[in-house]
């Protein structure tokens, strides 16, 4: 099969300049509120310590990218992710693309996904797939990738944990405050951006109540990968209607390694695509890099409790490669109306 790669990454100057018009303008975009990013040294954390707060009410949820290879790290890395949820038991996971690398018939959805994951989807757990460049478009089909058909979707999680019922009664207690309002997360198809594709997210966007509002997709919009490096084109058409719209993080992979971007106008862009590929000694310090790791495969744990996201990287040892605390940015408020 023909990898869907930059060839189809259809971002002409047409599109771009139909998308930035109906955007503000840079300056504009520039006046959103930055995002604080709390870290903490991987230094200072055992091997095995869950640093999330699992806070009754939250929204729990996992990242992978890059995983469709059936090899031992991608065996490896989801044994991981079952081990974790003893102890962190997120509700879903969220897949960067490149879910199926190779032939992609029945055997190999069994090989390259069931298998891996089978203990998670035993469990109930949700996967929300994105596509990546070497994706069949017909995996949106695919049932355990819940994309219902589509290459762009979008889902709302819900703090939806109730405590157990008091003693003597019969009605459950109310979940404690987690994410008012809840998530909305944005599954793009960054390798066929075209104008149908701009007009729903710009309205997604534009009718999200929710909190918190999250994109992922495959191709990073910042990277210091010596591979590919970021795509610029995509950011160009992209980061205006993030930054109108009150996106608050965006995940993405294609690079194979760990990588969070320091806030870019308001918005934390992380790039977990190692977790089943791995390209060694790959990435460069750059001025956006605020952590790089590819010396393993990894992935990451978060959690969002009010306008908190608690984020855990985890590599295949089992050792922390990065966390910290997102705080949800501050709206944009509309203009002033013209007299």
């Amino acid at each position: 099969m023909t990898a869907r790669g930059w060839g189809r990454l259809a971002v002409p100057l047409l599109i771009v300049a139909g998308a930035v018009a109906g955007c503000r303008s840079s300056a504009d975009n520039n006046r959103a509120a930055s995002v604080a990013v709390d870290s903490r040294p991987p230094a200072e954390t055992p091997a095995g310590k869950l640093l999330l707060p699992l806070k009754e009410g939250s929204v729990r949820f996992a990242v992978i990218g890059d995983t469709g290879t059936g090899a031992a790290e991608q065996y490896e890395i989801a044994r991981g992710l079952t081990g974790w949820r003893e102890r962190f038991p997120f509700d879903f996971v969220l897949m960067m693309g490149d879910n199926l690398y190779g032939t992609e018939g029945p055997r190999d959805y069994k090989r390259k996904f069931e298998e891996p994951y089978k203990a998670l989807l035993d469990a109930k757990v949700k996967f929300y797939a994105a596509l990546g460049n070497h994706d069949d478009p017909n995996q949106s089909k695919y049932e355990h990738f819940n994309m219902g058909g589509k290459h762009f979707y979008s889902f709302k999680a819900e703090s939806a944990r109730a405590e157990p019922p008091p003693t003597g009664t019969e009605k459950p207690a109310p979940a404690k405050p987690g994410s008012a309002g809840g998530v909305r997360f944005l599954a793009l198809d960054s390798n066929y951006l075209d104008p149908e594709q701009l007009d729903w997210l710009k309205k997604e966007l534009e009718a999200s109540g929710s909190a918190w509002k999250i994109c992922f997709f495959h191709h990073p919009l910042y990277s210091s990968g010596m591979m590919h490096g970021p795509a610029v084109e995509l950011r160009e058409v992209l980061e205006p209607l993030f930054v109108e719209h009150g996106v608050d993080v965006v995940f993405t992979g294609h690079e194979h390694f760990y990588e969070r971007i320091k806030p870019q106008k308001g918005i934390a862009y992380f790039i977990i695509g190692a977790s089943a590929k791995l390209r060694r000694g790959n990435t460069r310090k750059t001025e956006e890099t605020a952590k790089a790791f590819d010396q393993d495969n990894s992935f990451m744990l978060a959690e969002i409790v009010g306008d908190e996201m608690h984020f855990q990287t985890i590599g295949r040892s089992g050792a922390t490669v990065d966390s910290g605390v997102i705080h949800r940015r501050e709206r944009p408020k509309p203009d002033a109306p013209k007299s």
